[in-house]
């Protein structure tokens, strides 16, 4: 691997996070600095953690940022909540987006796991 770019957990946090940005801007009008806004920056902070600890040369640093990543991820999920019973999300776009957050959280656990065994 030469950039953060090349994990596929980078790419994959990377696509939702677009992906629930244009799902964002369908939400009503006032809800655009509110659940919208938070729903932005908690999706797009899972990437951003990735990147930030990636290549550094402390290893508890990464882990830092990849359990920072872990926690995004998991607030993305209560905004998905949130939106999905407000009507602003169907069940099936819930349930996608829900389980694709879900796989990324098992990918940074064991991304975790395989920094621990060769920090040792």
């Amino acid at each position: 691997m030469r950039t953060f770019r090349d994990l596929e957990v980078y790419k994959k946090s990377f696509r939702l996070h677009i992906e629930i940005h244009e799902l964002s801007m369908t939400f009503p009008k006032f809800e655009m600095y509110e659940l919208g806004s938070q729903i932005r920056r908690s999706s797009n902070s899972v990437p951003a953690n990735i990147d930030e600890g990636y290549n550094n040369q402390h290893t508890n640093i990464y882990l830092e940022g990849l359990n920072r990543a872990v926690g995004e991820a998991q607030e993305t999920q209560h905004h998905l909540d949130a939106a999905r019973v407000k009507g602003y999300l169907d069940q099936s776009n819930f349930d996608e987006l829900d389980t694709s957050y879900t796989e990324c959280i098992k990918m940074l656990f064991g991304l975790r796991i395989a920094l621990l065994k060769k920090h040792r």
